[in-house]
């Protein structure tokens, strides 16, 4: 039986398409520390941890992590508590990380995601079958709308709308003027057909602003509306009061918060991370609590890289509940981008060749482990040197 011999880390940063922000961010995204995970045989397998310092849950919940806080957690608590450990106990990967340190999911999600990574390619069998097999063959795509100009924005959802995207996420919660605007100008450039939600990543003051808001943009067929107010209680009262269906994103980190949202009511969605439960292995948890709810899911991120992104692909195809399209990036390295906008947030990307696309969605990899391989090349050229 293989075990883990040897984890290093690194950081990487991607150059970025454009800019990409959301109420609340004030760091570039792309900048993510990548595990390198060795077995016994010289086998390889990759993490990503797509931590960002102001990403973190409601009221002082959870905390931020960055690039470095990441590093020095995998280097000094996670890496040796695992070290000697047989390839496929994710259990005991858990086990042990939990009882090393409390907390840091992003930091358990990236060792995670190389022992995942690690087993598939030992067993020759992609990540989706070790988390039980695939649900769906195909992960429908939602682009992102960061905070932009209004202008840009009907420009980038016009051509969103020729490339097959079926589904794009808004970026709101600033001003409600302006949110208004925006989502009738999305609206008017990407048609009828496409379907449109909104994310407020908690920034309306209150659950009365946020109603008077959403009901103002209604009329522009909302698919969901994300987060709109910090705390479960406060979502749900804006839940009951509009006719689009809310999501929990902030607010539902593991299994436990979910079940929460599910005993208060008036929250029908809930966002799958990868990252934020600590891994697949408690991401599959999240969706399995969600099901026996009636809650419906997607899978969300944090604008990963190939790498962490191969994972989002993973579970997305592997858990029952995400039956929503998933807002995560269409990994898409430089040399097979052709001036497509959809699900390209980074100029250049880590993978060996870009995920496969049809008709808007993402086709699951089939390949042994997270299903792609990894650029090493191109892991050097955006290596952040210290």
């Amino acid at each position: 039986m293989p075990t883990i011999k040897s984890i290093e880390t690194l950081i990487v940063q991607l150059p970025t398409r454009r800019e990409h922000k959301w109420a609340g961010l004030t760091e570039v995204i792309g900048r993510y520390v990548m595990v390198k995970m060795t077995d016994s045989d010289g086998r390889v397998g990759w993490g990503e941890a797509p931590a960002l310092k102001d990403w973190g849950g409601e009221f002082g919940r959870y905390f931020g992590e960055s690039a470095l806080i990441t590093r020095a957690v995998i280097e000094t608590y996670l890496a040796p508590a695992v070290i000697g450990l047989e390839l496929g106990n994710f259990a005991e990967l858990h086990a042990r990380m939990d009882a090393i340190i409390r907390g840091y999911p992003y930091s358990k999600a990236a060792v995670e995601f190389a022992a995942y990574d690690l087993t598939g390619r030992w067993l020759n069998v992609p990540v989706h079958t070790l988390l039980g097999g695939k649900a769906r063959d195909k992960v429908a795509i939602t682009h992102s709308i960061g905070l932009i100009s209004i202008e840009e924005a009907k420009i980038e959802a016009a051509k969103l709308a020729a490339e097959g995207i079926k589904t794009i996420k808004v970026k709101i919660g600033v001003d409600p003027a302006r949110d208004v605007k925006m989502v009738a100008a999305v609206r008017e450039a990407a048609g009828e057909a496409m379907e449109i939600c909104v994310d407020a990543n908690e920034g309306y003051k209150t659950p009365g602003e946020a109603v008077q808001t959403v009901r103002q943009m209604e009329k522009y067929r909302l698919k969901y509306v994300e987060q709109p107010v910090m705390g479960i209680e406060r979502i749900a009262e804006v839940g009951r009061r509009i006719d689009a269906p809310v999501m929990a994103d902030e607010s539902a980190w593991n299994a436990h918060d979910a079940i929460q949202i599910i005993q208060n009511g008036g929250i029908q969605i809930i966002s799958i991370y990868t990252t934020k439960a600590g891994g697949l292995y408690k991401a599959m948890e999240v969706g399995a609590v969600c099901r026996a709810a009636g809650i419906i899911c997607n899978v969300n991120g944090s604008i990963e890289t190939g790498i962490g992104n191969l994972a989002n692909v993973q579970v997305a195809a592997a858990s029952p509940a995400a039956t929503l399209s998933c807002v995560i990036p269409i990994s898409t390295p430089a040399e097979a981008q052709h001036g497509q906008v959809g699900g390209i947030y980074y100029k250049d990307d880590l993978l060996v060749e870009p995920m496969q696309v049809v008709d808007g969605a993402v086709v699951v990899p089939s390949g042994p482990g997270m299903g792609i391989d990894v650029d090493l090349a191109k892991v050097e050229k955006y290596r952040v040197r210290d």
